[in-house]
This record gives structure tokens, C-alpha cells and sequence, in this order.
């Protein structure tokens, strides 16, 4: 679910096949990111990871210094595309030329071995039940390094090709890809000369309705004009294609007489003639071959001929079609390697890709099958020696002595197959030998009399038909040996070979020869005839120079794996997964790796991890600390300083709940459990797992301390933070009222200073107006309206006028404040009126008149008083003095008819 497609299992990379397009997983950008890493195990787990990894062991020149890499894996689990990407993994990074023409050179190598890929897959892949691209072949590629650690070549050599699959598909299955391109995709002009018709309904090509991505035809040609085939060669490849698809249409019926061979069916005679002509072989000769037998017997070597069998016909006529495809695929991996192959003193490194089968357990095995299991087991003894003797190796350069314990060995099973001086092997080429008729029965009962003492064979007494099982290390497989021994002989009728040298195609001259010393082999006398070669006997063999190539060799595994059977995409089924697991080894490699010691960690991570454990135990004096920052210490001045911190460690291993304790030295008292190398502890799982409890608990209690102080110091920390707000806040409030005053200060100072410039400026207007007062108007008479008695001490009272008058005009004129007599009694006082009655008058304010007037004499208009302005406008005031009013100061708001008017 997280995109993540590969991880590590101790010595093999894991790689689970996604069923999607993942374009950024295989980008260049990813292969230098790999290449140019200083450590790429550190890394995410990846191909490129193994590809660097080979790539940087071939550099370093250490032995062994060639490398191989084997990808297994069950059908569709992605081994062709793992090793189509490591392919291009190290055309990427193992091309860097330091000229023009050896760039070009490099381009020209890189590409060739890159356009081998799909002509291989076109001829020897095919759309099986669990795989759309199904290799049907095995395949080993050398790619051959020079001096500089360059690609300057490559070499393919295949094992045990598929070829029955050219005359017998399984249901829902297809031929060949190739077969599929020619008829999907070739053009009008090549239908006409390859007898191809639209809608052509061929017995050998099943399925043609469904579209692949590998139906491909133009990718194949131009990949295959690339590695120096020619157009016209092209041409005649596919021409005899053609004829093959052809002769899958012949069908004979059964003749009731024996002496008569087999007639042809009424449609077939069109495809007798279609593929003898697409052949370059005379008809006649070809229905001949493929109806009667012939026959050398005696001393004489006589010829007798003897009419086939429908079944007999059926079977020449399908062992003649797989004869041809294997030699044409023979010939094209000799192509490719003429193509790609660099001389021998050209390149002195190779890396090697072994693409093999995996494991292969169906409800119908056969001597494929048996094939395919017994090179799987060969592989897996290969790998579990390999990681036993790098595990030994790693033990010794610790220094530990230590041996495996008992493991599931393969090599019983391996007896069962290929030892000596019987085995299931050996019985059936002698069976081959024999060149006898030999019934499935029969070779069971022999089998399993023979080879009863044997703990991998097996009986299933439910099954009806004729079997026996073999226990190999993924699991029991059942294989039936009904036509284990026609298959395991593989014949090749003398006289078909005879009939393909005839043709006078090209393309068949050079595939079939007329070679005298291979004409000879073919009809050997009596006395002098060799063992006949079987398919058993050739696979082992090749199966041995194989694994003497592996041996020579550092390997590195890659074992692909399927997450579900379907093909679909974000869907893991764990039963599935767990079956593959067992079927490559995994498993076995895991309860290996449990045996031993799977857990191993460097000293100093050892010590950086666990340190904290001294804790437990006390200490008379403080150990040494870690040798932090000093980089410059050599590993050996390292190692020592360690050591003391190691020891200290190891002692508190006994004090851990479930482990022994015991006494004596240090080392001896480290529990079995536990070894300490020269720069390695080695631990099991179990005291992996105590460590780490133990070290949980020494982390929650150093948890706790920690939010236990946290908390204090948050606490701490809110006390000072509170303690300085309110400081803070004391602070504000004390400018901001400061900042008030002084605002209060400034604004009373300004009012201060106002009012001394209006009150000095009435003093004056004041003085002025009471200079013209003349003295009788002060002592009138008592009974006169305008007469009223003044005080006797006049010195203050134009000062107490002007002093206290304005206040009387603010609350005169105010809208709220004293209302009514006492308004009128402020006013009075105010103005300093003549002592008679207040009655006597009349006050008007403000808001009771439009205007104010003078008491001084009658004013031409009413006055509008504005606060915002000045508060007397004496300026636009021209009072007229009259002899019944008071006259000499301003008696504003007041009425200016006596009250004896009212």
C-alpha cells in the first residue's frame, strides 16, 4: 500500500511484484542516486542496490572478482523485468568513455545488449495462465567488463527451451509471442507472401483474439536489424514461421487398414502444399515423412518401411515442427551472441544475470516440471552452501567457534534424482535405453521398488493414474509418468532431419547441414553406437557447467516474489506469499540465520545503544565515556576505547529477567546467548528481545524524569511569566496614568493660560467702559426705577464683576444644571445688581431667546451666541445709553425694561 516493493532478508533482496507501472522506481535519476551513494546499503532496499554492489566488487579487484546474480521466482513474478533492469542499471553506470569514438562504440554494445531483450522474449516467451510474458527458457547473461570497468560485450546461453509448447498449448494459453506478431502484425504485401489471411484460423495459434502488450512485431524487427539481421534474413525467419503454423494444420485420419498409411483430411491438403512451399520442400517427400517410417535392421542395415500410426503421424509431424523452432532459436541466440560477444582479450570482469525457473508444482507434472524442480534444488543447495560458508567465514574473522546445528540439507532429495548408481534419472535413461515399450505402470513400480528407501519418494495411493512424489525442499510434487520416457528419449526421426536438408530455403541450409560426420552419427552401426544423448542427460550436464560458473563466481540472490495469482494490483494474499517464500528458500535461509546468531551489531552501535543499561548495576567508578568527535582515532585505538564500555554492558546481561546469571570472568559470565567478536557482539532473537524490554524501561523511567522536570520547569517558567505580567501590566496602568495627568496638566494649563488673557482683556473693556460713568447715576434717587443702592466699598467691584460674572453666564446659558429662581439668583449675584428686590427684574437665558441684548440701550438686531466662538462680541455691540438704565459696566442677559415696565 505504501509503494515499497523490495526489502532485504538477510542475503537476498526481496522483490515483490507491484502489477503496475512504477515509472520513478527505474529512472536514471534513481540509477545514479545509487551509484554515486558512498554506502549504498543504507539506502532503501532496491536492484540497483545488488547491481552497485557487483558493480563496486568487480572494481575493488577483490576474489572472487567476477560476479553473478540469480533471479528466481515463480512464473510472473517479475524476473524478466528485474533482469531487464539491472541490464539497463549497468549500461547506465558501467559506460563512461573517456573519447568520442569509444562512446560511440560503448552506445553501439549497450544498445545491441539491450535489443537482445525482446527478440529473446519474442521467440522464447509466452502468455501462460499465471504470466502474460512467461519466459519458457532459461537464461544465463555474461556481461563482460574491460580493464576500465567498462561493458564492452555480452554472451547468452539458454537451458532447456520449451519447444513442445510450438505444437501443444494448455487451455487459455498461447504460443509464442513470435507467432502472434507475424499474424497481427505484418502488412498486406507479407500476408500475401507468408499465406496469411485476414481471419486465418490456425490449430497451433490459440487465443488470437487476445492483445498483448508484447504483440509487438515492429519492436522486434528493428530490435533485431539492430543486432545484424537483415531485412531479407527477417523475411525468411518469418516465412518459415509461417510454414510452421502451416504444418500444425495438417490432420490425418485413420486408415483401417495397417498396411496403407494414414489420408490426409479433405482440408488439409491446402496446408500440405501452403507449408511445403513456405518450406522450400517437395510435397510429396514431406507427406511421405511424416506418414511412413522407416526402419534399418540386421547386420545388412536393411531398410524396411512401415505406415505410421494417426497417433504415430500426429507425433512426426509435431517433432518436426519443434526441431525446426529449436534450431531457429539456437541460431538466433548464436546471432546475438556473434552480435554482442567481445573478444577474449577485450574484457577481462564479467557479471553474471542467471534468469531461471521457479519452482513449478501443478495438477499435471511431467519431465519439465521434474527439470525445472531438480535445477531449483540444485540452486538451492548452491545458495545454502554459499550463505553457510559466508556465515562460517564471518564466524572465523570474530573469532567464534561455533557450528550450525542441524538444518533441512537438500542433498537427500538430490540423491533422489541424480545419484548414483540409482536414481529416478538414471531409470529413466535406462528406460531410454532399453528402446523398449515401457508402459507408466511399469516405470512406477520400478521406481518405487527401486528407490523405497529413499525419504523424498513418495506414494499417493488416491490417484488413479500412474505417479510417484518427490518431498522436495518447497513441497511435495506429484509427477505422472505417463510419456516421461518418450518425452526424456526426445526422438528425431532420421528421415526428418534427411527431408529438412533437402529444402532449398537458406535459412534451413544453414540450420540443417549435410554434414558427413553428423550423417554418419545419425545411422551408426550396431556394434559401434553410442548411449543416446536423452534431454535428462543434456540438462544435467548443462545444469553442471552452470554451477561450476556460480561457484567461480561472488552470487547475489534476488528472489521475486507475487503478491496474488491474478495479477492485481494493491492486493496481497499472505497464504500466497508465504507458498513462494518456502518455494525460494526464504524460509529455510531464515531458520538458518535463527540457528546461528541473525543478529549482529557493531561494537560501537552496540555500545551507543545499550549503554544506558549500566544503570542497572552500580559502578565503583565512572566508566569512559564515548569516544564522540574523535574521528581521528585509528579503528584499533577505537576498538580499545570500547572495550571497558562493552565489558560494562555485557555484565548486566545476567541481571536481565530470563537469563542465567552466572560467575566467573567477565566473557564466561555473558550467557551462551550472547558472543562478543573482534568488532561484533552476535545475539539471538531471545536476547535481542530481553535488551530491548530492558532498555524500554530504563527509556520510560528516563521518560518520566524527563516530564517529571518538564513539568517543573514549565510550572517555573508560567510563575515567572505570570509574576512578570503583572509587573508589566503595574507598569502600563502606572504610564498610562501618568500619560493622563500629564495630558490633564497640559490641557489645565492651556484653560489657565486662556483664561488670564480673556480675563485680563475684559478687565480692560471693562475699565474702558466705566471711565465715562458719571457719579450721579450711582445715587438716584430711591423711588426712580433705574435707581438701586450700591455697596459702600465700590473699590472691588468692577473686580468682583469681572471675576465672577462669566461663571454666572456659563450656568445661565447652560442646558441643564440650576434651573429657574435659582439660575436668576446666580445671575443676580454674579453681576453684582443694586440691592432692591430680585423680583424686579427678569433673567432670559440663552435657550429662552433668540439673541441677546444689552441693558445699555436698545440694539439695532438680536445678537446670536456661539460658544465655539467668542464669547463676547463686543466688536458688532454698539450699546446706546439711556438715562432710565443702568449705565457704566455690560449687563448681559438680563432684561433691558425695568421691572416697573412688567
Amino acid at each position: 500500500m505504501a509503494d515499497t516493493f523490495y526489502t532485504n532478508a538477510g542475503c537476498t533482496l526481496v522483490a515483490l511484484n507491484p502489477f503496475k507501472p512504477v515509472p520513478q522506481l527505474y529512472s536514471p535519476d534513481l540509477m545514479k542516486e545509487y551509484h554515486a551513494a558512498p554506502q549504498p546499503q543504507k539506502l532503501k532496499p532496491h536492484i540497483f542496490t545488488v547491481g552497485e554492489q557487483t558493480y563496486r566488487n568487480v572494481k575493488s579487484l577483490i576474489q572472487p572478482v567476477n560476479q553473478s546474480i540469480v533471479v528466481s521466482g515463480e512464473s510472473g513474478a517479475g524476473k524478466t523485468w528485474t533482469s531487464r533492469c539491472l541490464m539497463k542499471f549497468y549500461a547506465v553506470v558501467a559506460a563512461s568513455p573517456t573519447s568520442w569514438e569509444s562512446h560511440k562504440i560503448a552506445e553501439r554494445i549497450e544498445q545491441r545488449i539491450l535489443n537482445s531483450n525482446p527478440v529473446m522474449e519474442a521467440f522464447g516467451n509466452a502468455c501462460t495462465l499465471r504470466n502474460n510474458n512467461s519466459s519458457r527458457f532459461g537464461k544465463f547473461i555474461q556481461l563482460q567488463m574491460n580493464r576500465a570497468h567498462q561493458m564492452t560485450g555480452a554472451a547468452v546461453q539458454t537451458y532447456l527451451l520449451e519447444k513442445t509448447r510450438v505444437a501443444c498449448q494448455a487451455s487459455n494459453e498461447r504460443n509464442f509471442h513470435i507467432f502472434y506478431q507475424i499474424c497481427k502484425g505484418a502488412s498486406a504485401d507479407e500476408r500475401l507472401r507468408w499465406h496469411l489471411p485476414e481471419g486465418a484460423a490456425f490449430s497451433w495459434l490459440p487465443n488470437p483474439e487476445r492483445t498483448l502488450e508484447e504483440d509487438c512485431f515492429e519492436v522486434t524487427r528493428e530490435a533485431m536489424l539492430h543486432l545484424g539481421i537483415d531485412t531479407l534474413t527477417q523475411n525468411n525467419i518469418f516465412k518459415v514461421l509461417a510454414g510452421l503454423l502451416h504444418l500444425g494444420n495438417i490432420r490425418f485420419a485413420d486408415c483401417e487398414d495397417e498396411a496403407q498409411p494414414c489420408q490426409l483430411m479433405d482440408d488439409a491438403k491446402g496446408s500440405v502444399r501452403t507449408s511445403a512451399s513456405l518450406l522450400w520442400l517437395p510435397e510429396d517427400p514431406l507427406l511421405e515423412t511424416l506418414r511412413i517410417r522407416t526402419i534399418r535392421a540386421g547386420r545388412q542395415q536393411q531398410v524396411f518401411r512401415k505406415p505410421c500410426s494417426l497417433a504415430e503421424c500426429d507425433t512426426r509431424r509435431d517433432c518436426l515442427a519443434k526441431l525446426i523452432y529449436a534450431r531457429l532459436f539456437d541460431w538466433l541466440v548464436s546471432v546475438i551472441n556473434s552480435s554482442i560477444y567481445a573478444a577474449p582479450d577485450s574484457w577481462t570482469t564479467f557479471i553474471g544475470l542467471l534468469d531461471v525457473y521457479g519452482f513449478e508444482s501443478f495438477p499435471d507434472n511431467s519431465l519439465e516440471q521434474l527439470c525445472i524442480n531438480y535445477a531449483n534444488e540444485k540452486l538451492q543447495q548452491h545458495f545454502v552452501a554459499h550463505y553457510l560458508r559466508a556465515q562460517q567465514e564471518e564466524y572465523a574473522l570474530e573469532g567464534l567457534e561455533w557450528s550450525f546445528v542441524n538444518y533441512q540439507d537438500n542433498q537427500t532429495c538430490l540423491d533422489l534424482i541424480e545419484g548414483t548408481p540409482i536414481s529416478i534419472c538414471s531409470l529413466l535413461n535406462e528406460e531410454c535405453r532399453l528402446n523398449r515399450p515401457s508402459s507408466a505402470a511399469q516405470l512406477q513400480t520400478r521406481i518405487e521398488s527401486a528407490l523405497a528407501g529413499s525419504p523424498c519418494l513418495g506414494h499417493d495411493k488416491l490417484s488413479r493414474e500412474p505417479s510417484f512424489i518427490v518431498v522436495h525442499y518447497a513441497g511435495p510434487v506429484r509427477y505422472h509418468t505417463a510419456g516421461l520416457v518418450e518425452k526424456n528419449k526426445d526422438p528425431v526421426p532420421p528421415e526428418l532431419t534427411r527431408l529438412l536438408q533437402q529444402s532449398e530455403d537458406p535459412l534451413l541450409k544453414v540450420l540443417f547441414p549435410t554434414d558427413p560426420e553428423e550423417k554418419s552419427q545419425e545411422e551408426p552401426s550396431g556394434k559401434s553406437r553410442t548411449p543416446v544423448l536423452t534431454v535428462v542427460s543434456r540438462f544435467k550436464a548443462s545444469l553442471e557447467q552452470l554451477l561450476q560458473v556460480l561457484h567461480s563466481t561472488t552470487p547475489h540472490y534476488i528472489r521475486c516474489i507475487k503478491p496474488n495469482s491474478k495479477g492485481q494490483a494493491q492486493t496481497f494474499l499472505r497464504e500466497e506469499v508465504l507458498s513462494q517464500l518456502e518455494a525460494c528458500g526464504l524460509v529455510e535461509t531464515i531458520h538458518i540465520s535463527a540457528a546461528g546468531f541473525p543478529i549482529r551489531v557493531s561494537h560501537r552501535n552496540f555500545v551507543e545503544r545499550y549503554a544506558l543499561l549500566r544503570q542497572l548495576r552500580p559502578r565503583t567508578a565512572p566508566g569512559p565515556p564515548l569516544n564522540e568527535g574523535r574521528s581521528e582515532w585509528s579503528p584499533q585505538a577505537a576498538e580499545a576505547a570500547l572495550q571497558p564500555l562493552l565489558q560494562d554492558i555485557l555484565r548486566t546481561l545476567p541481571a536481565l529477567p530470563g537469563a542465567a546469571a552466572t560467575s566467573g570472568d567477565p566473557v564466561e559470565a555473558t550467557p551462551a546467548t550472547v558472543h562478543c567478536g573482534r568488532t561484533k557482539v552476535f545475539m539471538t532473537d531471545s536476547t535481542l528481545e530481553l535488551l530491548e524490554r530492558r532498555r524500554a524501561q530504563v527509556l520510560e523511567q528516563c521518560a518520566r524524569c524527563i516530564q517529571a522536570g518538564w513539568r517543573r520547569h514549565r510550572h517555573r517558567r508560567q510563575e515567572r511569566q505570570r509574576q512578570a505580567a503583572v509587573l508589566i501590566q503595574a507598569a502600563i496602568r502606572s504610564w498610562l496614568t501618568r500619560k493622563h495627568v500629564q495630558r490633564l496638566h497640559a490641557a489645565a494649563t492651556v484653560i489657565k493660560r486662556a483664561w488670564q488673557k480673556w480675563r485680563i482683556r475684559m478687565a480692560f473693556l471693562a475699565s474702558k467702559e466705566l471711565d465715562g460713568v458719571e457719579e450721579k447715576h450711582l445715587f438716584q434717587a430711591p423711588g426712580s426705577p433705574s435707581s438701586f443702592p450700591l455697596p459702600q466699598a465700590q473699590s472691588w467691584l468692577p473686580g468682583a464683576i469681572i471675576r465672577l460674572w462669566p461663571l454666572g453666564l456659563v450656568l445661565a446659558n447652560a442646558a441643564v444644571g440650576v434651573q429657574g429662581f435659582q439660575r436668576k439668583l446666580v445671575v443676580w449675584a454674579c453681576l453684582q445688581l443694586p440691592t432692591s428686590s430680585p423680583r424686579s427684574y427678569t433673567v432670559q437665558t440663552a435657550q429662552e431667546q433668540d439673541g441677546v441684548t444689552s441693558i445699555r440701550a436698545l440694539p439695532q438686531g438680536s445678537i446670536k451666541f456661539h460658544c465655539r466662538k467668542s464669547p463676547l462680541r463686543y466688536a458688532d455691540i454698539c450699546p446706546e445709553p439711556s438715562s432710565d438704565s443702568v449705565t457704566g459696566f455690560n449687563q448681559i442677559l438680563l432684561e433691558r425694561h425695568r421691572l416697573g415696565h412688567v
